[in-house]
């Protein structure tokens, strides 16, 4: 049981959360108190599971206020990303929290890239945290109290990833775009952070994650040695949603292993400048 309810009170949006890193914070922040929207695309089934974690952990937690709920959106389109914050708002009241966790990735050498490929990715990892962080903002200064907006990034926000172009490019981005609306928005109580996690046991990486040699092959890399899980993740995510980070905004976090200390310098191999 968590000792310490910080998200009491807190409404908290999540977009792709119906699997992976999105259910684990979903449930972290249901255990810290908040009521949860957990938004899909096309797993209806996987957000109803991860409805139904949520309130198993808002009556263990023994917070009867908190609830969740599913909303379906396709995080690219506008109009439905309105309608999205609208569902949520009408169903809460307000909303506190909000967590732009949907992402995909399209692997392909970049010189046969289709366009299409290429702006599909940008279109959910970038587009979409611009639309849902843009509607948070409206929200958040419609009413007092200021708000929080969580983008989960990825080390590769700064570690090139060849074949994965799109994803790459589109987590470059979200970096810079956490440090342009926390600028921006400061002055009006408005924090807004990343969470860039290395490489996580999530769906999106079942190949590796099924295949012994693969994993140890990725496993080889982080200085931990081992993969992180996505409960990991959600305590970083419940921190710079709560108020014991209230002093932190236009920063990324690297839930990492220690991936991005570039682990072959464990290795004494270079010793000149």
């Amino acid at each position: 049981m968590t000792a310490k309810k910080r998200l009491s009170g807190k409404t908290a949006l999540i977009t792709g959360g119906s699997s992976g890193i999105g259910q684990a914070i979903a449930v972290r922040f249901a255990e810290e108190g908040a009521n949860v929207a957990i938004a899909y695309r096309s797993s209806k089934e996987g957000a109803e599971k991860t409805a139904a974690a949520v309130n198993e952990a808002c009556q263990r937690e023994g917070t009867d206020a908190c609830r969740g709920m599913i909303v379906q959106a396709d995080v690219a389109d506008e109009s439905q990303v309105v309608r999205m914050f609208q569902e949520v708002l009408e169903a809460f009241g307000r909303l506190d929290i909000v967590v732009n966790n949907a992402g995909i990735q399209i692997q392909k050498p970049s010189h046969e890239l289709d366009a299409a490929d290429f702006d599909k990715v940008m279109g959910v990892n970038l587009r979409g945290a611009f639309l849902c962080s843009r509607e948070a903002l409206r929200h958040f200064r419609s009413r007092p109290g200021g708000g929080v907006i969580l983008n989960d990034s990825s080390v590769h926000q700064i570690i090139p990833k060849p074949g994965y172009l799109g994803y790459s490019a589109s987590k470059g981005g979200l970096g810079n775009l956490t440090r342009t609306l926390a600028l921006e928005y400061a002055a009006e109580g408005i924090r807004v952070n990343a969470v860039a996690p290395g490489a996580i046991v999530t769906p999106m990486n079942q190949a590796w994650i099924d295949d012994p040699e693969a994993r140890a092959a990725v496993e080889s890399h982080i200085p931990m040695g081992r993969a992180g899980k996505p409960e990991e993740m959600a305590a970083v995510f419940a921190f710079l949603a709560s108020d014991d980070a209230s002093y932190i905004t236009g920063q990324t976090i690297y839930a990492d292993g220690g991936l991005t200390c570039f682990a072959d310098f464990q290795d004494d191999w270079a010793t000149g400048g």
